[in-house]
């Protein structure tokens, strides 16, 4: 039986439609039942406004640095390195002088 292949409609980039949110582009690429795709593409001193989610979320830095945050604690992020937003708690996205390509893992809940 050969795979099943279906298409879906490419997003283009468009800025990150949040209050707070700032120099962020973002591209969805996949929502299913259980996960949603997206990647982030931020400009330097983009940044997403801190705020919990109902859901984990994994951030995968594919391009370029920044910071992340977790309940008020910082950490650089780098280019092959992620960070897990735990559900409930909450978390910010950032960029300092430079850019960053990430990649936003969205968990359902189960």
């Amino acid at each position: 039986m050969p795979p099943e292949i279906t298409p879906f409609q490419r997003a283009e980039w468009r800025p990150l439609p949040h209050p707070g949110c700032a120099n962020v582009e973002v591209r969805p690429l996949l929502r299913a039942e259980r996960v949603s795709l997206a990647q982030l593409r931020f400009g330097p001193h983009g940044t997403i406004h801190e705020h919990p989610a109902d859901i984990a979320i994994d951030v995968v830095c594919l391009e370029g640095s920044g910071w992340t945050s977790v309940d008020g604690e910082a950490a650089p992020i780098a280019a092959g390195q992620k960070v897990r937003w735990p559900a409930g708690r909450a978390h910010r996205l950032w960029t300092e002088d430079n850019s960053m390509l990430t990649l936003m893992v969205e968990h359902a809940n189960p």
